[in-house]
């Protein structure tokens, strides 16, 4: 009779599988796929997509369960750290169609005066967010990207870093401090 694979911790579940036992498996897929496809589906926004991630994650531990080491992260850190990964690339592989056939579609006679302006100034800016961005500490920079971009709440952006709450609130105060004063000095801030 097998043991009770409900009392067995991560760790132990994660060797399993390297050896190949399904039951393993399906005990850490009990365990963290709801986590795992709550936030899949919180970046993408797309119910299918976040079931892809959830499968592509799992699939990958189970093919290859070597890249999970326990003395690096908690197994739940690790299968969030691949989701958001997955779902990152699922966003912006998606953006990127939509854009690509936005463009097919879009012909310059439909573009007044108007259109062309505020679509170069759209441009100019997003291009001056990211050099601001760019100029941020990495851990600024992350937890900025994290709670704006991604739609993480300072809590979770703790949770998922592993940092106290308070920390990621002041790395992201000072931060869009600096984002601010940034897009200012390029003539694109709310103060200009």
């Amino acid at each position: 009779v097998e043991e009770d694979l409900g009392t067995v911790d991560d760790a132990e579940l994660a060797a399993s599988v390297a050896r190949a036992h399904e039951p393993a498996m399906g005990e850490l897929y009990r365990r963290h796929g709801p986590a795992v496809y709550g936030l899949a589906l919180r970046i993408i926004g797309d119910a299918t997509m976040a079931e892809e991630v959830l499968q592509d994650v799992f699939v990958r531990l189970w093919h290859q369960p070597g890249r999970y080491d326990p003395a690096r992260a908690e197994l739940r850190a690790f299968l969030l750290r691949e989701a958001r990964s997955r779902a990152i690339d699922r966003v912006r592989s998606n953006e990127s169609r939509v854009r690509r056939e936005d463009r097919s579609h879009r012909t310059e006679p439909h573009l007044d005066g108007d259109d062309i302006e505020r679509e170069v100034w759209q441009l100019i800016r997003s291009e001056k967010v990211n050099e601001a961005l760019a100029t941020l500490l990495p851990g600024e920079r992350q937890a900025i990207t994290m709670a704006y971009f991604e739609g993480h709440t300072y809590r979770e952006v703790a949770r998922l870093l592993g940092e106290p709450e308070g920390t990621i609130k002041s790395r992201i105060r000072l931060g869009l401090r600096k984002l601010a004063d940034g897009l200012d000095r390029a003539g694109l801030g709310a103060r200009s």
